[in-house]
Protein backbone atom coordinates (compact mmCIF):
# COMPACT_ATOMS: atom_id res chain seq x y z
CA UNK A 1 0.00 0.00 0.00
CA UNK A 2 1.12 3.54 -0.72
CA UNK A 3 0.54 6.61 1.40
CA UNK A 4 1.28 10.23 0.55
CA UNK A 5 2.92 12.74 2.84
CA UNK A 6 -0.41 14.59 3.00
CA UNK A 7 -2.26 11.45 4.14
CA UNK A 8 0.38 10.65 6.76
CA UNK A 9 0.47 14.22 8.07
CA UNK A 10 -3.33 14.26 8.35
CA UNK A 11 -3.32 10.95 10.25
CA UNK A 12 -0.60 12.14 12.66
CA UNK A 13 -1.77 15.76 12.81
CA UNK A 14 1.67 16.80 11.59
CA UNK A 15 3.10 19.66 9.55
CA UNK A 16 4.66 19.01 6.12
CA UNK A 17 7.93 20.59 5.04
CA UNK A 18 8.45 19.71 1.36
CA UNK A 19 6.38 17.85 -1.23
CA UNK A 20 2.98 16.87 0.17
CA UNK A 21 2.36 14.53 -2.79
CA UNK A 22 5.44 12.32 -2.36
CA UNK A 23 4.44 8.72 -1.60
CA UNK A 24 5.96 5.87 0.42
CA UNK A 25 5.32 2.15 0.54
CA UNK A 26 7.94 0.91 3.02
CA UNK A 27 9.68 1.68 6.33
CA UNK A 28 13.44 2.06 6.78
CA UNK A 29 15.94 3.16 9.40
CA UNK A 30 17.15 6.65 8.64
CA UNK A 31 20.72 5.45 8.01
CA UNK A 32 19.45 2.83 5.54
CA UNK A 33 16.78 4.92 3.84
CA UNK A 34 15.81 4.36 0.21
CA UNK A 35 13.44 6.10 -2.19
CA UNK A 36 9.85 5.18 -1.38
CA UNK A 37 10.54 4.62 2.33
CA UNK A 38 9.58 6.56 5.44
CA UNK A 39 12.04 6.96 8.32
CA UNK A 40 12.06 8.84 11.60
CA UNK A 41 14.49 10.93 13.63
CA UNK A 42 14.05 10.93 17.39
CA UNK A 43 17.49 10.28 18.88
CA UNK A 44 19.86 13.25 18.31
CA UNK A 45 22.67 10.72 17.81
CA UNK A 46 21.25 9.98 14.35
CA UNK A 47 20.84 13.62 13.25
CA UNK A 48 23.76 13.52 10.72
CA UNK A 49 21.90 10.86 8.71
CA UNK A 50 19.01 13.19 7.92
CA UNK A 51 21.25 15.11 5.51
CA UNK A 52 22.24 11.98 3.54
CA UNK A 53 19.27 9.62 3.85
CA UNK A 54 17.50 8.60 0.66
CA UNK A 55 14.16 8.11 2.43
CA UNK A 56 11.33 10.00 0.75
CA UNK A 57 9.75 11.07 4.06
CA UNK A 58 11.24 11.53 7.52
CA UNK A 59 9.23 12.07 10.70
CA UNK A 60 10.87 14.61 13.02
CA UNK A 61 9.95 16.31 16.27
CA UNK A 62 8.36 19.75 15.92
CA UNK A 63 11.38 21.47 17.46
CA UNK A 64 13.85 19.98 14.95
CA UNK A 65 15.95 22.62 13.19
CA UNK A 66 18.11 21.51 10.25
CA UNK A 67 21.59 22.94 9.80
CA UNK A 68 22.06 21.82 6.17
CA UNK A 69 19.80 21.21 3.14
CA UNK A 70 17.58 18.12 3.45
CA UNK A 71 16.46 16.12 0.42
CA UNK A 72 13.56 14.32 2.13
CA UNK A 73 10.10 15.67 2.80
CA UNK A 74 9.76 16.24 6.55
CA UNK A 75 6.66 15.74 8.65
CA UNK A 76 6.89 17.54 11.99
CA UNK A 77 4.97 15.85 14.81
CA UNK A 78 4.85 16.14 18.59
CA UNK A 79 6.81 12.90 19.04
CA UNK A 80 8.48 11.23 16.05
CA UNK A 81 8.95 7.86 17.76
CA UNK A 82 5.32 7.75 18.87
CA UNK A 83 4.25 8.79 15.37
CA UNK A 84 6.20 5.92 13.86
CA UNK A 85 4.55 3.50 16.27
CA UNK A 86 1.10 4.68 15.15
CA UNK A 87 2.04 4.24 11.48
CA UNK A 88 3.44 0.75 12.09
CA UNK A 89 0.25 -0.21 13.91
CA UNK A 90 -1.84 1.15 11.03
CA UNK A 91 0.30 -0.81 8.55
CA UNK A 92 -0.07 -4.01 10.56
CA UNK A 93 -3.83 -3.59 10.87
CA UNK A 94 -4.12 -3.14 7.11
CA UNK A 95 -2.86 -6.67 6.51
CA UNK A 96 -5.47 -9.37 6.02
CA UNK A 97 -5.92 -11.52 9.13
CA UNK A 98 -6.19 -15.27 9.03
CA UNK A 99 -9.47 -16.82 10.12
CA UNK A 100 -10.82 -20.32 10.50
CA UNK A 101 -9.79 -23.49 12.29
CA UNK A 102 -7.09 -25.59 10.64
CA UNK A 103 -8.23 -29.21 10.09
CA UNK A 104 -5.23 -30.45 12.08
CA UNK A 105 -6.04 -28.33 15.15
CA UNK A 106 -7.87 -29.90 18.09
CA UNK A 107 -10.75 -28.00 19.67
CA UNK A 108 -12.61 -29.63 22.56
CA UNK A 109 -16.34 -29.99 22.07
CA UNK A 110 -17.05 -27.91 25.16
CA UNK A 111 -14.80 -25.01 24.12
CA UNK A 112 -16.43 -21.75 23.04
CA UNK A 113 -14.84 -20.08 20.01
CA UNK A 114 -15.68 -16.48 19.10
CA UNK A 115 -16.18 -14.88 15.72
CA UNK A 116 -13.42 -14.51 13.11
CA UNK A 117 -10.98 -16.58 15.19
CA UNK A 118 -7.94 -18.25 13.65
CA UNK A 119 -6.59 -21.51 15.11
CA UNK A 120 -3.50 -22.92 13.41
CA UNK A 121 -2.31 -26.46 12.78
CA UNK A 122 -1.62 -28.68 15.81
CA UNK A 123 -2.94 -26.06 18.23
CA UNK A 124 -5.08 -27.52 21.04
CA UNK A 125 -8.00 -25.88 22.79
CA UNK A 126 -8.98 -27.61 26.04
CA UNK A 127 -12.30 -28.40 27.64
CA UNK A 128 -14.47 -25.39 28.58
CA UNK A 129 -11.90 -22.95 27.18
CA UNK A 130 -13.26 -19.64 25.86
CA UNK A 131 -11.63 -17.81 22.93
CA UNK A 132 -12.78 -14.25 22.20
CA UNK A 133 -13.63 -12.64 18.86
CA UNK A 134 -10.87 -11.82 16.36
CA UNK A 135 -8.21 -13.68 18.32
CA UNK A 136 -5.43 -15.46 16.43
CA UNK A 137 -3.88 -18.66 17.78
CA UNK A 138 -0.88 -19.85 15.79
CA UNK A 139 0.32 -23.46 15.29
CA UNK A 140 1.46 -25.67 18.16
CA UNK A 141 -0.07 -23.45 20.81
CA UNK A 142 -1.73 -25.17 23.75
CA UNK A 143 -4.72 -23.63 25.55
CA UNK A 144 -5.55 -25.62 28.70
CA UNK A 145 -8.89 -26.55 30.18
CA UNK A 146 -10.97 -23.68 31.47
CA UNK A 147 -8.69 -20.98 30.02
CA UNK A 148 -10.29 -17.72 28.95
CA UNK A 149 -8.68 -15.63 26.20
CA UNK A 150 -10.18 -12.23 25.35
CA UNK A 151 -10.89 -10.47 22.08
CA UNK A 152 -8.28 -9.43 19.49
CA UNK A 153 -5.42 -11.36 21.09
CA UNK A 154 -2.44 -12.82 19.24
CA UNK A 155 -0.90 -16.04 20.55
CA UNK A 156 2.12 -16.92 18.44
CA UNK A 157 3.38 -20.43 17.74
CA UNK A 158 4.32 -22.56 20.71
CA UNK A 159 2.59 -20.58 23.46
CA UNK A 160 1.42 -22.64 26.44
CA UNK A 161 -1.36 -21.49 28.74
CA UNK A 162 -2.09 -23.83 31.62
CA UNK A 163 -5.58 -24.55 32.92
CA UNK A 164 -7.90 -21.91 34.40
CA UNK A 165 -5.71 -18.91 33.49
CA UNK A 166 -7.31 -15.69 32.25
CA UNK A 167 -6.03 -13.53 29.39
CA UNK A 168 -7.58 -10.11 28.72
CA UNK A 169 -8.34 -8.30 25.47
CA UNK A 170 -5.75 -7.23 22.89
CA UNK A 171 -2.92 -9.18 24.51
CA UNK A 172 0.09 -10.46 22.56
CA UNK A 173 1.93 -13.59 23.72
CA UNK A 174 5.08 -14.47 21.83
CA UNK A 175 6.45 -17.89 20.95
CA UNK A 176 7.56 -20.12 23.77
CA UNK A 177 6.07 -18.12 26.62
CA UNK A 178 4.42 -20.11 29.39
CA UNK A 179 1.52 -18.81 31.45
CA UNK A 180 0.41 -20.74 34.52
CA UNK A 181 3.29 -23.14 35.15
CA UNK A 182 3.64 -24.22 38.78
CA UNK A 183 5.18 -21.79 41.22
CA UNK A 184 8.45 -22.87 42.82
CA UNK A 185 7.01 -24.15 46.10
CA UNK A 186 8.60 -27.00 48.06
CA UNK A 187 8.50 -27.82 51.78
CA UNK A 188 11.73 -29.27 53.24
CA UNK A 189 11.33 -32.64 55.00
CA UNK A 190 13.69 -35.19 56.44
CA UNK A 191 13.46 -37.17 53.20
CA UNK A 192 13.86 -34.22 50.82
CA UNK A 193 11.49 -31.62 49.44
CA UNK A 194 7.75 -32.12 49.26
CA UNK A 195 5.95 -30.28 46.49
CA UNK A 196 3.35 -27.74 47.58
CA UNK A 197 0.40 -27.90 45.17
CA UNK A 198 -0.08 -24.67 43.26
CA UNK A 199 -3.86 -24.32 43.03
CA UNK A 200 -4.13 -20.68 41.95
CA UNK A 201 -3.96 -19.27 38.44
CA UNK A 202 -2.64 -16.34 36.39
CA UNK A 203 -4.71 -13.26 35.56
CA UNK A 204 -3.45 -11.10 32.68
CA UNK A 205 -5.41 -7.91 32.10
CA UNK A 206 -5.98 -6.01 28.84
CA UNK A 207 -3.27 -4.75 26.45
CA UNK A 208 -0.42 -6.81 27.91
CA UNK A 209 2.49 -8.09 25.80
CA UNK A 210 4.56 -11.08 26.93
CA UNK A 211 7.90 -11.78 25.23
CA UNK A 212 9.28 -15.04 23.88
CA UNK A 213 10.21 -17.69 26.45
CA UNK A 214 8.95 -15.63 29.37
CA UNK A 215 7.39 -17.61 32.22
CA UNK A 216 4.59 -16.44 34.50
CA UNK A 217 3.95 -18.91 37.32
CA UNK A 218 0.50 -19.63 38.71
CA UNK A 219 -0.19 -18.66 42.32
CA UNK A 220 -0.06 -21.08 45.20
CA UNK A 221 -3.52 -19.72 46.02
CA UNK A 222 -5.53 -16.91 44.39
CA UNK A 223 -3.76 -15.39 41.36
CA UNK A 224 -0.51 -14.10 39.95
CA UNK A 225 -1.63 -10.82 38.40
CA UNK A 226 -0.28 -8.86 35.42
CA UNK A 227 -2.14 -5.56 35.29
CA UNK A 228 -3.27 -3.74 32.16
CA UNK A 229 -0.72 -2.33 29.75
CA UNK A 230 2.28 -4.22 31.15
CA UNK A 231 5.04 -5.03 28.64
CA UNK A 232 7.34 -7.97 29.41
CA UNK A 233 10.42 -8.63 27.28
CA UNK A 234 11.85 -12.06 26.40
CA UNK A 235 13.24 -14.51 28.97
CA UNK A 236 11.63 -13.02 32.08
CA UNK A 237 10.58 -14.97 35.17
CA UNK A 238 7.51 -13.81 37.10
CA UNK A 239 7.09 -16.03 40.16
CA UNK A 240 3.97 -17.21 41.98
CA UNK A 241 1.65 -14.68 43.64
CA UNK A 242 3.46 -11.68 42.12
CA UNK A 243 1.52 -8.63 41.05
CA UNK A 244 2.95 -6.40 38.31
CA UNK A 245 1.34 -2.95 38.29
CA UNK A 246 -0.30 -1.31 35.29
CA UNK A 247 1.92 -0.03 32.45
CA UNK A 248 5.13 -1.36 33.98
CA UNK A 249 7.82 -2.38 31.48
CA UNK A 250 10.51 -4.99 32.22
CA UNK A 251 13.47 -5.76 29.95
CA UNK A 252 14.91 -9.19 29.14
CA UNK A 253 16.30 -11.70 31.65
CA UNK A 254 14.77 -10.01 34.68
CA UNK A 255 13.49 -12.15 37.54
CA UNK A 256 10.85 -11.27 40.12
CA UNK A 257 10.72 -13.68 43.09
CA UNK A 258 7.46 -14.81 44.67
CA UNK A 259 4.82 -12.71 46.44
CA UNK A 260 6.35 -9.43 45.28
CA UNK A 261 4.13 -6.47 44.43
CA UNK A 262 5.42 -4.07 41.77
CA UNK A 263 3.74 -0.69 41.37
CA UNK A 264 2.43 1.10 38.30
CA UNK A 265 4.55 2.71 35.55
CA UNK A 266 7.81 1.13 36.73
CA UNK A 267 10.73 0.59 34.34
CA UNK A 268 13.24 -2.21 34.96
CA UNK A 269 16.36 -2.77 32.85
CA UNK A 270 17.71 -6.12 31.72
CA UNK A 271 18.74 -8.75 34.28
CA UNK A 272 17.14 -6.95 37.21
CA UNK A 273 16.48 -9.29 40.14
CA UNK A 274 13.99 -8.60 42.93
CA UNK A 275 13.78 -10.63 46.13
CA UNK A 276 10.54 -12.24 47.22
CA UNK A 277 7.89 -10.55 49.37
CA UNK A 278 9.14 -7.10 48.33
CA UNK A 279 6.99 -4.01 47.77
CA UNK A 280 8.09 -1.78 44.89
CA UNK A 281 6.39 1.62 44.68
CA UNK A 282 4.93 3.31 41.61
CA UNK A 283 7.22 4.81 38.95
CA UNK A 284 10.37 3.11 40.21
CA UNK A 285 13.23 2.88 37.72
CA UNK A 286 15.93 0.21 38.04
CA UNK A 287 19.05 0.12 35.88
CA UNK A 288 20.28 -3.07 34.24
CA UNK A 289 21.59 -5.84 36.54
CA UNK A 290 20.26 -4.19 39.70
CA UNK A 291 19.71 -6.57 42.59
CA UNK A 292 16.91 -5.56 44.95
CA UNK A 293 16.82 -7.22 48.40
CA UNK A 294 13.68 -5.50 49.70
CA UNK A 295 11.14 -2.69 49.46
CA UNK A 296 11.63 0.45 47.36
CA UNK A 297 9.72 3.70 47.80
CA UNK A 298 7.72 5.39 45.07
CA UNK A 299 9.65 7.30 42.43
CA UNK A 300 13.06 5.80 43.24
CA UNK A 301 15.57 5.82 40.37
CA UNK A 302 18.22 3.30 41.30
CA UNK A 303 20.94 1.01 39.97
CA UNK A 304 23.40 -1.53 41.39
CA UNK A 305 23.41 -4.26 44.04
CA UNK A 306 22.14 -3.24 46.50
CA UNK A 307 20.64 -0.44 44.43
CA UNK A 308 21.62 3.19 45.06
CA UNK A 309 20.65 6.46 43.41
CA UNK A 310 21.95 6.62 39.87
CA UNK A 311 24.07 9.75 40.38
CA UNK A 312 25.75 8.14 43.37
CA UNK A 313 26.27 4.91 41.46
CA UNK A 314 28.04 6.64 38.57
CA UNK A 315 30.17 8.71 40.96
CA UNK A 316 31.16 5.47 42.70
CA UNK A 317 31.94 3.83 39.34
CA UNK A 318 34.29 6.69 38.46
CA UNK A 319 35.95 6.42 41.86
CA UNK A 320 36.40 2.66 41.44
CA UNK A 321 38.39 3.19 38.26
CA UNK A 322 40.76 5.37 40.28
CA UNK A 323 41.29 2.79 43.01
CA UNK A 324 44.52 1.26 41.59
CA UNK A 325 46.17 4.71 41.42
CA UNK A 326 44.80 5.59 44.85
CA UNK A 327 46.21 2.36 46.28
CA UNK A 328 49.65 3.13 44.90
CA UNK A 329 49.45 6.64 46.35
CA UNK A 330 48.44 5.28 49.77
CA UNK A 331 51.35 2.83 49.71
CA UNK A 332 53.75 5.63 48.78
CA UNK A 333 52.43 7.88 51.55
CA UNK A 334 52.59 5.03 54.06
CA UNK A 335 56.19 4.38 53.09
CA UNK A 336 57.06 8.06 53.48
CA UNK A 337 55.28 8.19 56.84
CA UNK A 338 57.22 5.16 58.10
CA UNK A 339 60.48 6.76 56.98
CA UNK A 340 59.60 9.96 58.89
CA UNK A 341 58.78 7.94 62.01
CA UNK A 342 62.10 6.08 61.77
CA UNK A 343 64.00 9.36 61.43
CA UNK A 344 62.24 10.77 64.47
CA UNK A 345 63.10 7.64 66.50
CA UNK A 346 66.78 8.06 65.62
CA UNK A 347 66.90 11.64 66.95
Amino acid sequence: MEFSAKQIATFLQGEIVGDENVTVHAFAKIEEGVTGAISFLSNPKYTPYIYSTQSSIVLVNRDFVGEHPIRSTLIRVDNAYEGLAKLLKLYQQSKAKKTGVHPQAFVASTAKIGKRVYIGAFATIGEDAVIGDDTQIYPNTNIGDGVQVGNECILYAGVNIYSECRIGNRCILHSGCVVGSDGFGFAPTAEGYEKIPQIGNVLIEDDVEVGANTCIDRATMNATVIRRGVKLDNLIQIAHNDEIGAHTVIAAQAGIAGSTKVGEWCMFGGQVGIAGHSRIGNRVGLGAQSGVPGDLKEGSQLIGTPPVEMKQYFKTSVALRSLPDMLQEIRRLRKELNEIKQQQQLK
